[in-house]
């Protein structure tokens, strides 16, 4: 009953693919790349109007809150005459933040990014569209009322918001809304610091969670625009210049190493603290819509011992940086601002945490390079380069964003030549925090809500994994004609007792594939006169065998499939294996064995002794033939 191989009837599947509409190895949609690169292009453009619509609305409300007027002229809380009453200036803050959260949105509360990352994990990137006009709009009447926030976060928010608005207006995929989301929120970054580059890395390490061309080409371009619209809309110098750094010596490398290591325990005991702050908050007695308001009690104390703490706080950033911050000011923003900060933030209200980390890391890497510098004269480390220093490290081991933090720094400081110890200084904060801390400060709020977030970009096991070295030989497989009857096959069946495979795969007499027929209640439910054949659906699933396993996978699911037969280009519509949800699992298994493997494939002892022995062969030879040439001599 088992058919033998037949002739092929085709020297390629390519004609027989196209009619199984099954399309190249995961070949990417070039035209629709570009229409969610048009897409993310336009949702860029209204993120930058949207950057400097929130930087005037900060602007606007500390003119209103502090000084009483109604002007969008830059001027900080810190110079504010209020005296005493400024601590009230939080307060009020809070208090309206809090009723729009409630009577708005829940979701304008927190940092901004981990909210982003939960949409993307768990809600196919879709964000409440309200989120457009109230994150802005409360995060800027938290910053003008004094709130120790940056703009940057707000705005990301902002711009996924409005990026996953318009991915659901339009008819795409879950994946092409992702990208979307992405390229606003990059895009708002970039508009705030002119940072393209560090932009799209952040898009990958915390949003996007791949590197693939539909994703990157349309982020990248959304990056590139809002670079071009922070030079358009806020001017193209540097946001945090500095002058340039010079030679950098091996001992002032080591000390910069250091203060990396320093700032990556500091980063663990930040992230600690504000989570414990909320951990505190969720134990008030009080509504949630009131905890923006108790904190701002804190923001506004804080404010009324030092007004730089309040606000957006990049000036505090520039002269830090700058190194010519006083001891005092500097102890000020490390403690007083991260008290500020934490307490603020585990309020609930709308703000962010990256501009804090940079001020509270350019401080305490500040003051580490006046204690070296003073303990340890001969290190030749510059205060403004560990201020550099500490600021990006404390990026790199809350977020773990590695690569994002160091070129963040270039981009912003326009300082090259910080290079080689920004890489030594983020790498040992980034090594430090991953053995001390599960989760970062962006992930550690969904972590708790048992989300996961990925951790590392490996390639796919089944993208690198042909069908062809995956699937089961055909000899394993039984093949019946679809000219056999029920009846045949059931009398072949009771002579192999021991075949408990649930399938047969069906062929045309001439050995050309057909499909496949599940051997579950086939004798029971049909006539065993009945031709298998005639059981067939039109137009069987099948993989070629150069195919990726992904690939293979992707068919399986779509037909509703748990095994498919394998063909390949020499073999016409033969079939030469079959693919299984066992051959697939095995891959995997294969994969992590092999990452637990532990082998040793060079011995030093082996090769010593290999040595030894081609030395005492070589010398065997050479007496050989100078007892040869003796003889001779003579």
């Amino acid at each position: 009953m088992k058919m033998s191989n037949g002739i092929p009837v085709s020297l390629s599947l390519k004609p027989t693919l196209e009619a199984e509409n099954i399309g190249p190895d995961e070949a990417p949609d070039k035209k629709r790349i570009l229409a969610i690169s048009f897409y993310a292009l336009l949702v860029s453009v209204v993120v930058c109007i949207a950057a400097r619509f929130l930087v005037f609305l900060i602007e606007f409300f500390t003119g209103l809150f502090y000084y009483g007027r109604l002007s969008g002229a830059h001027e900080g809380p810190a110079g504010n005459t209020l005296g005493a009453w400024a601590i009230l200036v939080p307060v009020a803050g809070g208090l309206i933040v809090g009723l729009m959260a409630y009577y708005g949105s829940k979701a304008i509360r927190g940092h901004g990014i981990p909210e982003a990352m939960e949409q993307i994990l768990t809600n196919q990137s879709r964000i409440r569209p309200s989120i457009i006009y109230l994150k802005p709009l409360s995060a800027a009447i938290s910053i003008g009322t004094g709130g120790p926030f940056g703009a940057e976060g707000p705005i990301i928010a902002t711009g996924g918001a409005f990026g996953s608005a318009v991915g659901q207006l339009l008819k795409i995929s879950d994946q092409e809304r992702k990208v979307l989301l992405t390229a606003g929120a990059a895009a708002g970054m970039s508009a705030i610091f002119g940072s393209p580059l560090a932009a799209i890395f952040l898009a990958i390490e915390l949003l996007l969670f791949e590197f693939s061309p539909r994703s990157i080409i349309p982020v990248s371009l959304s990056c590139i625009v809002g670079a071009a619209g922070h030079h358009l809309l806020f001017g193209n110098e540097p946001v945090f210049a500095m002058h340039d750094a010079g030679i950098i010596s091996s001992p002032a490398l080591a000390g910069y190493c250091a203060i990396g290591v320093a700032m990556g325990l500091l980063s663990a005991g930040v992230t600690k603290a504000v989570y414990f702050i909320e951990d505190l908050f969720e134990k008030i007695p009080f509504h949630w819509a009131w905890w923006p308001a108790i904190g701002g009690v804190a923001v506004g104390i804080a404010g009324y011992f030092d007004p730089r703490t309040l606000g957006v706080g990049y000036n505090n950033i520039t002269d830090v940086l700058a190194g010519n911050m006083t001891l005092r000011l500097l102890l000020s923003l490390c403690i007083i601002k991260f008290v500020s900060w934490a307490i603020a933030l585990g309020s609930g209200t709308s703000g962010g945490t990256l501009a804090p980390l940079l001020t509270i890391g350019g401080a305490a890497g500040a003051l580490l390079g006046l204690a070296m510098r003073s303990w340890l004269p001969h290190c030749e480390v510059s205060v403004s380069l560990s201020a550099l220093m500490g600021m990006s490290a404390m990026f790199a081991g809350s977020s773990r964003a590695l690569i994002t933090s160091i070129v963040f720094a270039l981009e912003t400081t326009s300082c090259t030549t910080a290079l080689l110890p920004l890489i030594g200084a983020c790498t040992a904060s980034y090594f430090v925090s991953f053995f001390m801390m599960k989760n970062t400060i962006m992930t550690e709020k969904i972590a708790r809500r048992g989300v996961r977030t990925p951790q590392s970009y490996e390639p796919d096991v089944l993208e690198k994994t042909n069908a062809a070295d995956a699937m089961k030989w055909i000899e394993e497989e039984v093949l019946f004609s679809s000219e056999n009857t029920i009846g045949e096959i059931m009398q072949w069946q009771k002579t192999h007792a021991d075949f408990d495979r649930p399938y047969f795969i069906v062929t045309t007499p001439a050995g050309e594939f057909l499909g496949i027929v599940e051997t579950a209640g086939l004798f029971q439910k049909h006539d065993p006169r009945t031709e298998i054949g005639h059981l067939l659906s039109p137009g069987g699933a099948f993989a070629d065998a150069g195919m990726s396993l992904r690939t293979v996978a992707g068919i399986m699911a779509r037909e509703k499939r748990y095994v498919m037969p394998v063909m390949s280009a020499q073999e016409g519509r033969h079939v030469t294996g079959i693919i299984s949800a066992q051959e697939i699992i095995a891959v995997y298994d294969d994969e992590r064995k092999s990452h637990q493997r532990k082998e040793k494939h060079l011995s030093f002892r082996r090769g010593t002794l290999k040595i030894l022995l081609r030395g005492q062969k070589m010398i065997s030879l050479i007496r050989t033939k100078n007892a040869d040439r003796k003889p001779q001599d003579h």
